[in-house]
């Protein structure tokens, strides 16, 4: 199967749409108000004790996912679906990657321009999972992806669900200026902003009291971390590594619960803002639904608890560009979108069972395959 680039689908379908989906959907940044009037309004009862502990904890939860809500507006913000001034997208961002205490221009470097200008490329994505070559010439991305990346049924994957947001995003932050995804100058400003945030919960955490924070702040954080993280891993982990640009192969997009696309925005619909990243997520059902009319056989799409479940059962790094790996076992599961899941629609896949065939390495048009037998492959039946 042949690649295509991004500008290739976006021609042919633009056409199609109607008027107005790419015009900006301001009333969405009415969500920023309402989820800081949720965050204030919870914290204040936790810190003057006004509701019982176990009320506290729900708070907690309540506050989690509204740090993931702002993170979600903050998405579409920077990407100038909800306003075009870049003064003024860049204080929203800010204001909603607050509990995240991310710079919206490191966001628009990091996000922006390098994931989404090379989506699943290895060695250049900072998102993708590593190819076999480069994790066996570093023994901390072994650790790091042996260690903590979700798969193969490790328990301990379940820490990139956790903290992983937060983590990556400040690993890249304090790599910025040296991965030449930032200029010097640029550098300092992303981490003045960073600092600002981080200013403003340290100095909540001392007005409130290390217990009332913990509530407040430190499980929110989890919570928002595991909601942004369970989209982001399966919205390209389980999906080949392209050298060209072709969002219908390098992403999938992740569907329901309903209220999980509520909170979201619909950022599950990955495949469609891949395709039209400016374009409001509120559009992408109906961008989808031509997606898969015109292109069944490439469109890439599951259920959110299978596609978790699928993430935890598979491997993390490439053997090649369409097979993932266990290098210590040598068990391999195609990716999807490979010839072994190919069924001519849309994909729907079940849990992963064992199987005890090969699964031959595919071929796709723009880099060739670093083949290495595979002891055992996983497959999933569509």
């Amino acid at each position: 199967m042949p690649l295509r680039t991004t500008s290739t689908y976006a021609n042919e379908i633009r056409p199609l749409l109607p008027t107005g989906t790419f015009a900006p959907a301001r009333s969405r940044l009415l969500w920023l108000p309402a989820h800081f009037l949720v965050i204030v309004a919870s914290i204040a009862a936790i810190a003057f004790r006004w509701v019982p502990w176990p009320a506290a904890l729900l708070l907690s939860l309540l506050i989690g996912a509204s740090f993931a809500g702002l993170t979600f507006v903050g998405h579409e913000a920077l990407h100038g679906a909800l306003v075009r001034n870049k003064a003024l997208r860049r204080i929203v961002g800010w204001l909603s990657f607050m509990p995240f205490a991310i710079s919206p221009r490191l966001w628009e470097a990091w996000h922006n321009r390098v994931h989404h200008g090379n989506t699943n490329r290895p060695g250049v994505d900072p998102d993708t999972y590593p190819t076999l070559r480069e994790y066996r010439q570093s023994r901390t991305l072994q650790r790091v992806t042996d260690w903590f990346s979700p798969g193969r049924s490790r328990l301990s994957g379940v820490f990139s669900l956790l903290i992983g947001f937060t983590v990556q995003s400040s690993h890249v932050l304090l790599t910025g200026r040296n991965n030449r995804m930032l200029s010097r100058t640029e550098h300092r400003l992303a981490l003045l902003e960073s600092c600002a945030a981080w200013a403003l919960w340290l100095g909540l955490a001392v007005a409130i009291g290390p217990v009332s924070f913990l509530l407040s702040f430190g499980i929110p954080l989890v919570v928002g971390n595991s909601i942004i993280m369970s989209l982001i891993l399966t919205n390209h982990s389980l999906s080949p590594h392209t050298e060209v640009n072709d969002p219908l192969v390098n992403s999938l997009s992740v569907t329901g619960p309903r209220l999980l696309e509520w909170l979201t925005l619909g950022f599950g619909y990955h495949v469609e803002h891949h395709l039209f990243p400016a374009m409001s997520a509120r559009h992408a059902p109906r961008l989808g639904d031509l997606l898969r009319q015109r292109w069944p056989e490439r469109y890439q799409s599951l259920p959110y608890f299978e596609a978790l479940h699928a993430l935890h059962r598979s491997p993390r790094v490439y053997q090649d560009d369409t097979t993932l790996l266990n290098p210590k076992t040598g068990e391999t599961l195609p990716t999807l979108g490979s010839p072994a899941r190919t069924t001519g629609r849309p994909t729907s896949l079940a849990r992963p069972q064992l199987n005890q065939n090969d699964v031959a390495a595919p071929h796709f048009e723009g880099r060739a395959s670093r083949g290495v037998p595979a002891r055992r492959s996983l497959g999933i039946t569509s």
